[in-house]
């Protein structure tokens, strides 16, 4: 076991807390067994002084004990399937209920144990009306087969209520998932921890996304709404389940219900944004540019005596009758729509991002969002690379996409940018901690030994001066 690294799982603050925590529970236990001591025993001073001080302990439980609990408590919480949770106002009407029964039963007042019944009633029913109506429903959803990060994506949604008497009112879907089966740091903790605990120790985050909401639902009956989502980031999206979340009828609980829904996957593909005006403006023309050779194009390259095996249908009558033999004509090649993207995906982690613990890299992963500098960096290198696909794609060129040594092929059309697409939905950077090396030899003779009327981009955050000189003269550098 790696001592050093196991030290990491553990912060200083949790430490700390951890220790004053332990020794004020101790000490407020400690002086509730000397406050007690001295009433036994007579000394009304030291009970008086003792209990004063245990106050002041308990205020420091608030402080240092409970919040931290509170927050692994609602941690938790969010990974089971808990029926039911208070909200803020059910909280503050429960201990209007405690003060109001306490002040019945002492005092004895007739009017007060009414309003008892009266407040005690509403808080039962509330949660059996809340309880009920989220039974006996079914929701079905349907989505685009192309979805893009940071757009607007339609979405169907379809519920149904299967009871036979009773209506539903103010229903709440979302849907629950994952973008992992399993941690991206599990194998790092099982070095250190046996596997079963690590893998409880780190989980891949659940995901949520509300769907829509729904304000009535009549017995036996379907209700469908067609609504829009955002997905704020590309990759992919493991579909576990649904939940169905209702504060009705007077907002005392948060009722909840989950749903089975069979196993899928959204895939969210990045980002497509415009193309710088420079890219516009290269010096090519693609799919028009007239070559110096023979080929099937439509302009004239040269005129020629026939041979045997040339086609009849470009024979030039006009200059056979004027040269008075067999004349034809050669027409030049046109340029073929070729085009490269080539993504180095090589990163260099910053002095900060190599001094991160482990723990604080496994509440980055549990936060389930791309925040860091370096996230945000390499998502817009991912969002370019696809821009400059379907920019190309959309001129009617042959694309083809290589990710560091991982060449594509060519192709054309929606199916082949939508291949691209998706492997560019789930890439993640190649972190480097010294200089990096040239881009792989066997890659770069693979690369450039296309036709020379190729045009190919090189995406990367690798300074030019460090790129090899066939990368320089061969393609179009483009920083991320």
């Amino acid at each position: 076991m790696n001592l050093k690294t196991l030290s990491q799982l553990f912060s200083f603050r949790d430490i700390r807390n951890g220790l004053l925590g332990f020794f004020v529970v101790l000490g407020g236990i400690g002086l509730a067994i000397l406050t007690v001591w001295a009433n036994q025993s007579g000394n009304v001073r030291l009970a008086g002084i003792t209990a004063a001080v245990s106050l002041g302990f308990v205020l420091l439980i608030l402080i240092f004990v409970v919040p931290p609990l509170a927050r692994s408590a609602s941690a938790e919480a969010s990974q089971m399937d808990l029926p039911f949770e208070f909200t803020t106002g059910g909280a503050i009407y429960l201990i209007l209920l405690v003060i109001v029964g306490f002040a019945a039963w002492n005092t004895g007042n007739n009017l007060l144990f009414i309003v008892l019944a009266f407040l005690t009633s509403a808080f039962i029913v509330g949660f059996i009306i809340g309880n009920v109506g989220l039974k006996k429903l079914d929701v079905k959803m349907r989505f685009p087969e192309t979805i893009f990060a940071q757009e607007p994506t339609p979405l169907i949604v379809s519920m149904h209520n299967n009871k036979r008497i009773f209506p539903t009112y103010s229903v709440m879907t979302e849907v629950r998932g994952k973008e992992r089966e399993k941690s991206l740091l599990l194998n790092e903790i099982k070095k250190i921890l046996p596997a079963k605990i690590a893998e409880k120790f780190v989980r891949p985050p659940l995901l949520k996304h509300t769907l829509d909401y729904f304000v009535f639902l009549p017995r036996r009956e379907s209700v469908e709404n067609k609504t829009e989502h955002i997905f704020s980031n590309r990759g992919r999206f493991i579909i576990k389940d649904f939940e169905l979340s209702t504060h009705f009828p007077f907002g005392f609980f948060r009722h909840r219900r989950r749903l089975s829904a069979q196993e899928a996957e959204i895939i969210v593909f990045p980002k497509i944004e415009p193309i710088e005006a420079e890219i516009l403006h290269l010096p090519f023309e693609m799919g028009k540019r007239v070559l110096a050779k023979k080929g099937a194009g439509q302009d004239l390259l040269a005129l020629r005596e026939y041979q045997p095996q040339d086609d009849l249908r470009h024979v030039d009558w006009k200059a056979t009758a004027r040269a008075q033999r067999m004349i034809v004509r050669d027409f030049a090649a046109e340029d073929e729509r070729r085009v490269s993207v080539i993504f180095d995906t090589r990163m260099r982690q910053s002095a900060k991002e190599l001094t991160k613990s482990l723990r604080q890299r496994i509440e980055e992963e549990q936060k389930g969002e791309r925040t860091s500098p370096i996230a945000k960096r390499f998502d817009k290198g991912v969002s370019q690379v696809a821009s400059l696909l379907a920019y190309f794609n959309d001129e009617q060129a042959e694309i083809r996409l290589i990710i560091y040594d991982q060449i594509g092929e060519f192709g054309i059309g929606k199916t082949h940018l939508h291949d691209c697409l998706k492997r560019l939905a789930l890439i993640e950077p190649t972190f480097y901690e010294t200089e990096a090396g040239d881009f792989p030899f066997q890659t770069q003779e693979e690369i450039f030994a296309v036709r020379e009327n190729s045009y190919s981009f090189f995406v990367t955050t690798i300074k030019e001066n460090k790129l090899s000189d066939e990368i320089n003269r061969k393609a179009k550098i483009l920083k991320y």
